[in-house]
């Protein structure tokens, strides 16, 4: 009998502290997930805890010189930060979050603009 309350209580000291829950979707639009939201877990025991990650994919526009938000990917596998160009026109954002369960929602992008829009905004302070 202590065997086992000792073992559920250890059990819900990992869940608490070792295993992170994030959210699994294959293409995520910004607002709803298209196929169904999954979950999926991980151990987070590493000394750089990157547990959920977050892909948002941009589009080049030819007509307007900027970088359009897609759709995103939401899953558990390892996360290596930062901006990759996957084809000469898109543009793979890779986010990781390590605070809580369930981080990785898909609204934590941020807006990209292109050098050609903060050119114009300078030329037009300046006159």
């Amino acid at each position: 009998m202590l065997r086992m309350l000792l073992l559920a209580t250890a059990i819900i000291l990992i869940m608490d502290t070792v295993i992170k829950y994030c959210n699994l979707c294959s293409h995520f639009d910004g607002y709803s997930c298209l196929g169904g939201m999954k979950t999926c877990w991980k151990l987070d025991m590493l000394r750089h805890k990157k547990t959920c990650t977050t892909e948002h994919f941009y589009f080049y526009d030819i007509l307007t010189g900027a970088h359009i938000f897609r759709y995103s990917k939401l899953s558990c596998k390892p996360c290596a930060l930062g901006l990759f160009q996957v084809y000469h026109d898109l543009l793979r954002e890779t986010y990781c979050c390590t605070d809580k369960s369930y981080c990785n929602d898909g609204t934590n992008r941020l807006d990209m603009s292109s050098i050609y829009f903060q050119d114009r905004k300078e030329e037009e302070k300046k006159e």
